[in-house]
């Protein structure tokens, strides 16, 4: 069995500038082994398909209990880095942040997802403030001896449709990756931008390596890469494409 720092190093290097690592996201330990057995480096949850699969709606309603026992268990399922998409990491405050974050790397993960949107509320966490309790996550993460992979992701635009996504957006988007990165994030997350320009701008002005999701209407995956993105995630893209593939079949078994 490879340690958790190896783990954590190994999932790090497989971020590269114009040479993506995949991420087809998963929600449970049975979903895992089949994304390790299609030939996956490594493993992420989703936070909406974990909930959804559980029976609960996105934004941390899941209990905090129940996904750090289905993180483990899908750590204990495959052995490759596993990242967490640990959504605010349910807290507000950095103290709170960074015993949950070591409470996650006990489960054996070796990445998270943490995102600068209010959970339950409106609007993102303005950039100081973010800018801390992303710094909570990497204090978290060096006090626990784990090299783990901070995804720091942003919501200016998901949370805008979009062709309103302008250079005004952007500009604040780099202004958060710039404060991210000084507070010790890894990488950077942009979900919902589409825009081969916007994104392109987005990889040339951040130190940090890009993530998109390949939500319909995203470019395809080398021609992100040719604009310069380290990673490329699914979110609950897969989720649902089983669950519409299971009605389905289940029609069609009804029906026969």
């Amino acid at each position: 069995m490879t340690s958790q720092s190896q783990k954590a190093v190994t999932f790090t290097s497989l971020h590269k500038k114009g040479d993506p690592v995949i991420l087809f996201n998963i929600w449970d330990a049975g979903s895992a082994g089949a994304v390790r057995d299609a030939g996956a480096q490594a493993i992420a949850t989703g936070s909406a398909p974990v909930a959804m699969a559980h029976g609960y709606g996105d934004g941390q309603n899941i209990p905090l209990e129940a996904a750090l026992d289905n993180a483990r268990r899908i750590v204990a399922a495959v052995d490759l880095p596993v990242t967490l998409d640990f959504e605010g990491a349910y807290a507000e405050d950095p103290q709170g942040i960074a015993q949950n974050v070591r409470r996650a790397l006990d489960c054996g993960v070796v990445g998270f997802n943490f995102e600068d949107q209010i959970i339950g509320g409106d609007g993102l966490y303005d950039i100081a403030t973010q800018a801390k309790r992303v710094e909570a996550v990497s204090d978290a993460c060096a006090r626990a001896a784990i090299p783990a992979y901070v995804n720091a992701r942003t919501d200016i635009f998901l949370k805008a449709e979009a062709d309103t996504h302008d250079d005004t957006m952007l500009d604040e988007a780099i202004a958060r990756a710039n404060a991210y990165a000084d507070a010790g994030a890894s990488g950077f997350f942009a979900p919902g931008l589409k825009n081969e320009a916007l994104i392109a701008r987005l990889c040339e002005s951040t130190t940090l390596p890009v993530n998109i999701i390949a939500l319909p209407g995203t470019p395809d995956a080398p021609t992100l890469a040719k604009l310069g993105v380290a990673r490329i995630s699914y979110g609950p893209v897969p989720y649902r494409q089983m669950l519409a593939w299971l009605q389905n079949a289940a029609k069609e078994a009804m029906a026969g």
